[in-house]
């Protein structure tokens, strides 16, 4: 397990500055990360910062909430990949979850993967704040979608990652979608444990310390 190739290097606090945003790039050349993960704003730096390289340009939108107009979410994922992200990873809206209103969910993911194209989409369905079957409907409408990753967590709500919730993700979408674990990953044991259970990539503010 190459578990470096496997990090989104991330940083998406709201004080995060260039200069901290490109010392993540050099990390992540450094460490062979697979991309870097930043807000939009974030992402003309990025991509200068990343050229000649195989990192890929990651991006968040509707971030971190996802209640936000679906337009809005799919014009800011379409200007992103204009500028150059190959990955788009987008907040679900929870709050329509939990309404059951699953014609909007699938709607407001859809948009955003059209608005993305080439680049792949990863849906953040917010493990922590959903029930089991609001899990497993949150990834079924991911796939209807056409979304590449289903994602558990922010990171910025009531909870991350946990062991369950990938299993349940994996049991759910099989090897037709990818999964990705990300919030209160700190360590590589428990980065290890979540790859076991079914995970193909994690997302990680301190990738550094996990692989070292």
């Amino acid at each position: 397990m190459d578990l470096a190739k496997m990090i989104d290097h991330t940083i998406l606090k709201a004080d995060a500055t260039t200069e901290q945003v490109k010392a993540y790039c050099n990390e992540a050349k450094k460490y062979g990360f697979h991309s870097i993960c930043v807000n939009t704003c974030h992402i003309h730096t990025v991509v200068s910062e990343l050229a000649g390289t195989d990192i890929t340009p990651c991006v968040v939108v509707g971030f971190p909430l996802g209640a936000m107009l679906s337009e809005a979410k799919a014009f800011e994922a379409s200007q992103a990949v204009k500028a150059g992200a190959g990955e788009v990873d987008m907040v679900i809206n929870v709050g329509a979850i939990k309404d059951k209103n699953w014609d909007f969910v699938r709607d407001d993911i859809k948009a955003v993967v059209e608005a993305s194209k080439p680049a792949i989409v990863k849906v953040i369905i917010e493990t922590c704040l959903l029930t089991e079957d609001e899990k497993v409907k949150a990834c079924q409408l991911a796939e209807e979608a056409g979304a590449r990753f289903v994602k558990t967590s922010t990171g910025f709500s009531t909870g991350g990652a946990t062991v369950a919730d990938v299993a349940l993700m994996k049991q759910t979408v099989g090897d037709r979608l990818l999964i990705k674990a990300s919030g209160g990953i700190h360590t590589k044991a428990f980065a290890e444990e979540l790859v076991n259970a079914g995970a193909d990539r994690i997302g990680a503010s301190n990738g550094v310390k996990i692989i070292s």
